[in-house]
C-alpha cells in the first residue's frame, strides 16, 4: 500500500551533511510535507521542542549529544512536547548488543547504514502498520520492547514447561502466578 505523507513533519538529526541531504531527498521523494534538519542531538532536541514533528530520524554517533541521549531526552524530559513520537535510530553498528541498547533507550525502529530507500520506507510503513504500545516502568519509558506476540498465550501459564508441570500436578498454579517457584 502506498501512503501519503504530505501532512507529516519529520525531524532528521544527522551530523554527516551528505547523509542528511540524502535522507532529506528520500523523504521529499516519498512526499513528506515538512523536513526539519539538525546536525546534533542538542540542536535536535531544541527543534523537536519548538516544531513538535511527527517522526524523528536520528543518527547514533553525534557530538555533543548522540542519538541515544536524544531518544532518552525525548522520552523522559518534562520539556518534551511528545514523548510518544516514533524515533528511528540510524547507525553503522548492527551488533545485537547495540540493537538492544537502542531498544532499551526507547527507539521505535532501528536502521543500519548503509541502507536503501526501500529499507527506510519499510521502517515508515512498520511505524504506521504495526504501532507498538508504550510501556512505563521505573527505568524505562518507550515502545514495548517485545516485538513478537504469542498468539496462543492463554494466561500466566504460557511456557510449555509450566503446562507440563501443571498437567503432572508437580506444581501449584499459584506458584507460577506469584513467581514463587
Amino acid at each position: 500500500m502506498a501512503y501519503q505523507f504530505d501532512r507529516i513533519s519529520v525531524l532528521i538529526v544527522e551530523d554527516n551533511q551528505a547523509m542528511l541531504e540524502l535522507l532529506k531527498s528520500l523523504l521529499e521523494a516519498y512526499g513528506v510535507g515538512t523536513v526539519i534538519t539538525a546536525e546534533n542531538g542538542e540542536d535536535g532536541f531544541r527543534l523537536f521542542c519548538s516544531r513538535n514533528p511527527d517522526l524523528v530520524i536520528a543518527d547514533w554517533m553525534m557530538r555533543p549529544v548522540d542519538g541515544i541521549s536524544l531518544t532518552r531526552r525525548i522520552r523522559n524530559d518534562g520539556k518534551s512536547p511528545n514523548q510518544f513520537v516514533p524515533i528511528v535510530l540510524m547507525t553503522g553498528f548492527s551488533e545485537k548488543r547495540r540493537v538492544f541498547q537502542a531498544r532499551d533507550a526507547g527507539i521505535t525502529e532501528f536502521l543500519v547504514k548503509p541502507f536503501s530507500a526501500r529499507d527506510l520506507y519499510r521502517r515508515l510503513v512498520q511505524i504506521i502498520e504495526s504501532p507498538r504500545k508504550f510501556v512505563r516502568s521505573e527505568d524505562f519509558f518507550g515502545p514495548d520492547r517485545r516485538r513478537k506476540r504469542n498468539v496462543g498465550y492463554d494466561g500466566p501459564h504460557r511456557r510449555e514447561d509450566d503446562q507440563k508441570k501443571l498437567a503432572s500436578g508437580s506444581i501449584d498454579p499459584d506458584d507460577i502466578i506469584l513467581g514463587s517457584r
